[in-house]
């Protein structure tokens, strides 16, 4: 396979939580192999000067602020991307929340917050963007899961309900919109090296030095993952090199889910 099959020239990418960790990995690694990159987030200072720094490098890239929770700002950020693209070819649903609580410690609110941060708002950006990929006959979709969206974990009872639906989710989307020409497949990331990972740490109730120890020892290869690994694969399944890729759930676990 040559190397022109990892390329990205000329399309034109969404990414959602692109402010930090993997989705801002996955925004530089996008328009590194060539394509052209619209952030979203909820932080405009972090979102902006991640696209900054992309053009800084030579890249094209732009900011769409907005909280996928409220009403219309999955639409509005889609048809953003299109007002500054003129063309959508690849989604990448990346933003999330984490919630460290089993089912009794965890409240409605939490519940429903992150249902409809980690599965809610990829069905909605989904059902945008499937719009003019569908009209165009192209387009993919990457779905960031986890790696207990397909096994469990222990005081994660929304967070692995909703990765598992976004698991569900895209192998059912896989299936409908093959035969239309768009490819959808999902990561399955294991304990990785990010502010959000810290987050869960201390809502676990240990530092981020005890937490990263922990996990590296829990991992067959030793360490967490780093959020380039895990855009690498992203961007991978993005690009020609998996024109034949729909409907997969690719564990990036360093061998958690083997055993």
């Amino acid at each position: 396979m040559t190397s022109e099959a990892f390329r990205l020239e000329g399309r034109a990418a969404l990414v959602t939580g692109a402010t930090s960790g993997i989705g801002a990995a996955c925004a530089r690694l996008l328009a590194a192999r060539g394509a052209r990159v619209m952030l979203s987030g909820r932080s405009r200072e972090r979102g902006e000067e991640v696209a900054a720094e992309i053009r800084a490098a030579g890249g094209d890239a732009d900011f769409s602020v907005g909280d996928l929770r409220e009403a219309g700002c999955c639409d509005r950020i889609v048809e953003d991307a299109l007002a500054r693209f003129g063309a959508l070819d690849v989604l990448v649903n990346n933003a999330g929340i984490s919630l460290a609580a089993s089912v009794p410690e965890t409240t409605d609110a939490q519940w429903e917050e992150t249902l409809d941060t980690n599965l809610g708002a990829v069905f909605r950006l989904s059902r945008a963007a499937l719009r003019p990929m569908r009209a165009r006959g192209r387009g993919v979709i990457v779905n960031v899961a986890s790696d207990w969206g397909l096994v469990g974990g222990e005081r994660a009872a929304a967070y692995c309900a909703s990765k598992g639906g976004m698991v569900l989710l895209t192998r059912a989307m896989a299936l409908d919109h093959a035969r239309e020409g768009i490819r959808i497949n999902a990561v399955c990331p294991t304990d990785t090296d990010t502010p959000m990972m810290e987050r869960d740490f201390r809502q676990r109730g240990v530092s981020a030095e005890q937490g990263g120890r922990e996990s590296a020892a829990a991992i067959p290869l030793g360490r967490m993952a780093t959020a380039h690994e895990v855009a690498e694969a992203v961007c991978f399944l993005a690009s020609d090199a998996a024109s034949f890729l729909t409907g997969v759930a690719l564990p990036i676990d360093g061998g958690t889910t083997a055993g």
